[in-house]
């Protein structure tokens, strides 16, 4: 993985002298909160409902067993004991005092880590599929791809002060584990008669007004990217709407501008800059590449997983859930669910952080990942090795076996910290996975992702779950929209309203009759929900959701 270089810890340390003084100045009321507000989102620093939060960057979601211990330390120290995983592959720190927050960016630079770019309207932490460099449906390892885009995108000169935050993703395979189409812009690995490109899509997000990306190149070459993104940054830089940050994204600039306009517009200043770029950016991206060389694996037997899939129904089920299929023989991606039932998705104590990270460096070639989904990954495992992980996992409340079920689910802060969410989001997650847990369908259910956000920001990803969850305050009460068949891979399309929104106590029996609908329906277990959704459409389920039919469990 990449490691900061001496320009990297001496960028990344004048940044943390900056923000210092800043702070200082804040606390002695030489600034007022409005005049530090722009300063503090340039470092990751936010003001919630009770408290700052700092966010900071895991970029790609990559890291190695000293940061997670890092990360660990920072939640011991100077915050509750605990960390925030999201769905940017960020790690969120809830409770920080202000006058301990440069102690705290001091610290993460200490093992090559920052909070820069992290909130702001600049280009956001570049994200990865979670599986890179693991995969076995890959073309090639994104994450370097990914680090250049970093590279080129931090403190760039032009785009420190863009209409709205933007997002960047890209995917090495052709399952998209990235979330590409939800993204301002999106980058496909593809190749063209054996050579190296990118699908490039631009024009996606979630928010107030959902979008699903839009291609704008086909196959782009590689060594074109970088010329290329800066054009699309550029164009919308000139054209994006500032009097309105409501309609401020390259999506509604591509909306109201159309795809065919803005493709001009960018192929022109791509031809105009494209001279520019020397080539030194295609060093540099060697270099690059260099740092992500793939671990050393190991060849050894892998009877003592078999002997453990065939005799222990745990150690199976576990195994059937949260493994994926690893490019190299004998190895296995693990998969570690932040989302045991009943707890917060995505929050990691720091005891948890401690062992995976330990795990890691033992089992692991010293790797971990953040997924999208807020999870943890361990991308290079061996097969010789998963019982002992387990025994360990399950030791530490890590073992939960649920990766893509009902209760692996994504959910924003929401009222509980966010001070834009108008409902909860933690408490309904909860419910949702208690409940089922409770009723022993879920493995039955199968795959069902659902994704709730509690406000109209979208952070919980809603409009592209299979079931989404909208929190919103109607009349000081809390009410929940549901849509449905949303989908965030490469088949991505936004999920259907089913109509009225739920009260807070009447949201867990409307899901219910969802999910029953669907076991009365479905043509075998072999059928997932996304399946049947898009065979049925809405009208049953909106049927059960409205007429409050029987529901499969009272059968």
């Amino acid at each position: 993985m990449y490691t900061h270089s001496e320009f990297d810890a001496a960028f990344v340390a004048e940044r943390n002298r900056q923000f210092r003084a800043q702070v200082e100045r804040r606390i002695n009321g030489h600034l007022t909160e409005d005049e530090f507000k722009p300063l503090r989102l340039m470092n990751g620093l936010y003001l919630q409902l009770h408290a700052y939060m700092l966010r900071v960057a895991i970029p790609y979601g990559t890291l190695n067993s000293r940061q997670m211990h890092k990360l660990a330390d920072i939640a011991d120290r100077w915050d509750k004991g605990y960390g925030h995983f999201t769905t940017r592959q960020n790690i969120q720190y809830n409770w920080p005092d202000l006058r301990d927050v440069p102690d705290m960016l001091d610290a993460l630079a200490e093992v090559g880590m920052h909070a820069i770019q992290t909130s702001g309207n600049t280009i956001r932490n570049v994200t990865a599929d979670h599986f890179a460099g693991a995969a076995a449906d890959e073309i090639a390892d994104p994450r370097p791809v990914a680090e250049l885009i970093r590279q080129w995108s931090t403190d760039h000169p032009e785009f420190q002060f863009l209409p709205r935050k933007f997002k960047v993703a890209v995917t090495g395979s052709p399952n998209d584990r990235a979330v590409t189409r939800a993204h301002d812009i999106g980058l496909r690995m593809v190749t063209q008669n054996g050579r190296p490109g990118f699908e490039v899509i631009i024009g996606g997000g979630l928010g107030r007004t959902p979008m699903i990306g839009k291609v704008i190149r086909e196959f782009l070459p590689q060594e074109d990217l970088l010329p290329y993104l800066e054009a699309v940054v550029s164009v919308w830089n000139l054209l994006g709407r500032r009097d309105n940050k409501f309609k401020a994204r390259i999506k509604i600039t591509v909306h109201e501008h159309g795809l065919e306009d803005i493709r001009t517009r960018v192929e022109e200043r791509f031809a105009l800059i494209r001279p520019d770029f020397t080539g030194v950016d295609q060093k540099l991206f060697n270099d690059i590449k260099a740092s992500f060389a793939a671990p050393v694996f190991r060849e050894a037997p892998t009877a003592q997983y078999e002997t453990a899939y065939k005799h222990d129904p745990i150690f199976r089920s576990w195994a059937d859930t949260n493994l994926a299929a690893h490019r190299a023989p004998g190895y296995a991606i693990v998969q570690i669910s932040l989302k045991a039932h009943g707890a917060t998705p995505g929050d990691a104590s720091s005891d948890q952080m401690r062992v995976m990270a330990d795990l890691a460096q033992a089992y692991g070639h010293d790797e971990l990942r953040i997924s999208h989904e807020q999870n943890v990954i361990l991308p290079h495992v061996h097969k010789s090795d998963l019982p002992t992980l387990h025994a360990m996992l399950k030791k530490h409340g890590l073992a939960t076996a649920n990766i893509g079920l009902i209760s692996d689910i994504i959910a924003c802060p929401g009222m509980d910290y966010c001070a834009l969410a108008t409902a909860r989001s933690i408490p309904v997650a909860q419910e949702i996975a208690t409940r089922f847990d409770e009723l022993k369908l879920e493995h039955d259910i199968g795959h069902l992702k659902i994704k709730i956000s509690g406000c109209i920001n979208a952070c919980g990803h809603h409009h592209v779950g299979h079931i989404g969850i909208l929190g919103l305050d109607r009349a000081g009460v809390e009410n929940y929209q549901i849509t449905l068949g949303g989908d965030h891979t490469e088949t991505a399309q936004l999920g259907d309203r089913t109509g009225p929104g739920f009260s807070a106590d009447r949201i867990i029996p409307a899901i219910e009759r969802i999910v029953f609908t669907y076991l009365d329906l479905r043509q075998g277990a072999d059928e997932d929900f996304l399946t049947a959704y898009r065979r049925l459409g809405l009208a049953p389920f909106k049927a059960a959701l409205y007429d409050e039919a029987p529901a499969y469990a009272a059968q």
